[in-house]
């Protein structure tokens, strides 16, 4: 199985779901049919593409490739696969077949694929997979899932990039609308190929070396009934080390971002300006939070000691909406 150098990147164990049995019924009945006519030793070459771009786009970003290879390093059916098998397809089947299973790898395919990451068009191959006809035909469903998928979240996120330009940072926080656990795991991972920065998944981070942020919850927010919930109130600056007082500065703040947002001070909530300024103090630097728990417009917001940057709090996109990639 060549792969023109892959496999030298160091890369995580394969997904324990991601396995032979993880395919349509009928590739495996269309392997008993092919093995009983005698097509064991039969060649095939397969090309793995897709007729239209997702979004009504004008291009694909290329996603999945290092998954598919793991999986076809790793294809075996194990002893648990094989009982299964036996004890759901039907009994007319000859027991051979299921020894000639056990002992089927994908060591004689090779493949040939774009670089994964790479911009593609409808009709041009993706894979290029040829060997015995047989193991081919059972590794068509499994490479369509680790690649329509991929691909879909690397494109999604891409042409977020591309509407937002190099300069905003972009951040993936899909995981509780996901499609269950491996659903989050894989749009965490390809949102980030596709062009994001980070994401709030924190599993996805560990396993793909993608940089975690986040910011907090609502209920963060309402937890804080007032200023008087504040404990701490001062902050030393970042540079000398001189201790401010917090609430003093960030009061005379909303003050005058009232005056240009045309909104009264009584308006915004103390509870949230509380909480937003204990948030602050416990993470003086990268601060990033949300200010639409009441109203944005007369929210509050909080200078930072450091230097002259104000970091106003914003809810970054959530992807949630997954859409088949059309094959």
């Amino acid at each position: 199985m060549e792969d023109n150098g892959y496999r030298k990147r160091k890369k995580m164990k394969q997904n324990g779901v991601v396995r032979p049995l993880l395919t349509d019924l009928y590739q495996i009945t269309m392997a008993y049919a092919y093995w009983k006519s005698g097509k064991k030793k039969d060649h095939a070459v397969f090309d793995l593409f897709f007729r239209q771009n997702p979004f009504q786009g004008e291009f694909t970003i290329f996603a999945g490739l290092e998954e598919s290879l793991k999986f076809l390093e790793n294809f075996q059916y194990s002893d648990s696969d094989i009982i299964y098998l036996r004890e759901t397809l039907p009994s007319s089947i000859e027991p051979e077949f299921f020894d000639y299973l056990k002992n089927l790898t994908a060591n004689e395919v090779t493949v040939y694929a774009i670089e994964e990451g790479s911009v593609v068009f409808p009709r041009v191959p993706l894979l290029r997979v040829e060997g015995p006809l047989i193991i081919c035909q059972l590794l068509e469903t499994t490479l369509l899932t680790l690649i329509n998928f991929a691909s879909l979240m690397a494109t999604n996120a891409a042409r977020y990039r591309i509407a937002a330009g190099k300069q905003v940072s972009l951040l993936e926080f899909g995981l509780r609308r996901a499609q269950g656990p491996d659903g989050g795991l894989s749009a965490s991972r390809y949102a980030y190929v596709g062009g994001f920065d980070g994401t709030s998944n924190v599993l996805a981070g560990k396993l793909f070396n993608i940089p975690v942020r986040g910011t907090h919850a609502h209920s963060y927010i309402t937890s804080f009934t007032g200023t008087n919930d504040l404990h701490i109130k001062t902050l030393c600056h970042r540079v000398t080390r001189e201790e401010h007082d917090m609430l003093s500065l960030c009061q005379q703040w909303r003050i005058e971002l009232a005056k240009h947002l045309e909104t009264l001070t009584e308006e915004a909530s103390d509870g949230e300006l509380a909480a937003l300024i204990a948030f602050a103090i416990a993470f003086p630097d990268g601060f990033m939070v949300l200010v639409d728990t009441y109203d944005v417009k007369s929210g509050s917001d909080v200078k930072s000691n450091g230097g002259s940057t104000k970091f106003h709090g914003s809810r970054n996109s959530e992807q949630h909406m997954h859409w088949p990639l059309q094959r």
